[in-house]
């Protein structure tokens, strides 16, 4: 084997997990200081979008007002994004996540932009770019730093660069956490006007977590970047991050376009669409790809326009802190908010819950914050469905702001402690107050009569929908069944259909003693409660009219224990 192939197996080598930092600095170290690399485009595909965009601006016009929602997207496809600050270029603090040995900075600087902050958790790929720019470009700074976790202060940056980086913490196998993490970063760093450049390839899994999470505060641009062949064709195969098993051999396939999103940090709360500045045919090309992109861009400014309805809006609660509807830390009297609480990532669940300022303000109310957990077996009681009924709730509950927490089936098996725990520091949030993170917040819950259970099978029929066979032990049992086993939890076997779960269709006492035995003696002690119900309005009739004999006690019974039937556990 050659000096290349070995060397280029090498670096195939160190692609097996993109979020890995032995891994890239091994690539680093096999490519060395002077070998730059792009994995999306290169400066003469950027340049004119990418300055266009971080150019300073003309004087806005005076008071300028936030685009409308229903601004719909020109004819030509065309969209201007709103200006950052007016600040000079070279003054302008630019971030650079995920640096690696890009010329992408290099390339900026000598277009006038630098004060950039380039940053990459690779200790050999940052020693070896300030070796190479130290001298040349004295201003530009580097930096060893985990992207997902910046030591940088909030509102340092007027634009954030990243080419290529969210693309690479958003592995499929990995989950969203990382990706998650890092667009949080990014949001905190970032000035207020300032902008968000993202390089992408504008995967599925990708969009789905870039959209929602730049909704409430930001305006979002969707560009298509120039397709041009590679100045470094023996090393283009890498770009195909999507399709792994091509990294061994060049594809005769096409490219993947490049995209770049604009998202730019507002005052104003307004919700925007996302535009786009491409003609969507000129995607045909790229198949998949692009339909995927177009299928997310539909699906998100659907999505935006019901939301700026205001019509059963579930925010998050990274919108509610954003002040989508009005500041978290005070009370106000009357709010209604619908939510979701939990992002993909950063917490084991993710719940729907409604946020309900009391309507009249009191100084009895016993607690500032309080939550309120509701079974899905009862969630669809007129109490905590309707709003109506959840207003008596947050009176009965004492509390000034109260957080109604609706569990789905996703939590049937989940113990009410790991709940607890898991909606803790999310609730925090949202409690009111300048110390609101740091309050004890009791949980209240509306009980099901259900101390455990466990769901045996689970199928679905064309009639009736979902069916649920599960076993349960209840809170409270029947005297004539406890006195059976004093020292024994009962497990009952139920049916239900899940469209009307609050309605058992079957239910059965499970044990492992013989069923005849235990059938009579319930009978037994059913028929004689059932006699000295009935002894006083007896006294007048013969012994022969009062025995039970009859048959007519008995029949009464068996129609009970029907209800309830007595089957073996195997």
């Amino acid at each position: 084997m050659g000096t290349k192939d070995k060397r280029q197996e090498d670096l195939l080598q160190t692609l097996g997990d993109f979020t890995s930092k032995e891994n890239w600095d091994k690539f680093f170290s096999i490519r060395g200081s002077d070998d730059s690399f792009e994995w999306y485009a290169e400066w003469p595909q950027l340049k004119v979008p990418l300055l266009s965009h971080l150019s300073p601006p003309p004087p806005p016009s005076p008071s300028p007002s936030p685009p409308p929602l229903d601004a719909a997207i020109s004819s030509s496809g065309a969209a201007s994004t709103p200006p950052l600050p007016q600040v000079d270029a070279s003054k302008m603090q630019i971030l650079v996540p995920g640096c690696g040995n890009s010329r992408l900075s290099e390339n900026l600087y000598d277009s006038g932009f630098h004060s950039i902050t380039n940053i990459d958790f690779s200790k050999v790929v940052i020693s070896d770019m300030l070796r190479r720019n130290v001298r040349f470009r004295p201003d530009m700074r580097w930096r060893i730093m985990d992207m997902t976790s910046m030591q940088f202060p909030d509102e340092s940056f007027h634009a954030v660069l990243d080419k290529g980086g969210l693309d690479a913490l958003m592995e499929p196998e990995l989950g969203p956490k990382l990706g998650n993490q890092y667009l949080s970063e990014v949001k905190r760093v970032l000035k207020s006007g300032g902008k968000f450049v993202c390089l992408t390839l504008a995967e599925s899994h990708v969009l789905g977590l870039l959209f929602p999470k730049f909704r409430y505060g930001w305006t979002v641009n969707v560009h298509a970047i120039p397709q041009k062949p590679s100045n470094k064709p023996s090393l283009q195969t890498f770009i195909l991050i999507a399709e792994k098993e091509n990294y061994t051999k060049p594809s005769n396939k096409p490219s993947l376009q490049t995209f770049m999103l604009i998202a730019e940090k507002e005052n104003y709360t307004v919700l925007c669409p996302i535009s786009s500045s491409f003609n969507h045919s000129s995607l045909d090309c790229f198949g998949s790809q692009a339909r995927g992109l177009l299928e997310a861009l539909e699906s998100e400014n659907k999505i935006r326009a019901e939301y700026s309805n205001g019509s059963d809006i579930l925010y998050s609660l990274e919108d509610l802190k954003l002040g989508a509807k009005g500041g978290l830390a005070k009370l106000n009297p009357g709010r209604r908010v619908q939510l979701t609480l939990g992002e993909p990532g950063g917490s084991h669940f993710s719940y729907r819950a409604v946020l309900l300022d009391a309507r009249q303000q009191s100084v009895s109310f016993l607690y500032r914050c309080g939550v309120f957990l509701v079974p899905k077996t009862r969630a669809h009681e007129w109490l905590f469905s309707s709003e109506e009924g959840q207003w008596l709730v947050v009176e009965s509950s004492k509390a000034a702001r109260l957080i109604m927490v609706i569990l789905d089936s996703s939590h049937c098996n989940v113990n009410m402690d790991d709940i607890q725990k898991d909606l803790s520091p999310l609730v925090r949030q949202l409690a009111p107050g300048e110390n609101a993170g740091e309050a004890q917040i009791p949980f209240m819950a509306a009980s099901d009569g259900i101390k455990q259970r466990k769901i045996v099978h689970q199928v679905t029929s064309a009639l009736t929908g979902p069916i649920v066979v599960d076993d349960v032990v209840y809170e409270k049992i029947d005297d004539n069944f406890g006195c059976l086993f004093p020292s024994h939890e009962l497990v009952f076997r139920r049916l239900t259909f899940q469209r009307t779960e609050g309605l058992v269709q079957s239910e059965a006492l499970l044990t492992r003693e013989g069923s005849q035995r235990i059938v009579g003696e319930i009978e037994q002690k059913a028929t004689r409660s059932f006699s000295k119900s009935r002894k006083k309005g007896n006294q007048r009739r013969s012994k022969s009219h009062a025995s039970p004999s009859d048959g007519s006690n008995s029949s009464l019974c068996c129609f009970f224990l029907l209800i309830i039937s007595v089957s073996r556990l195997v």
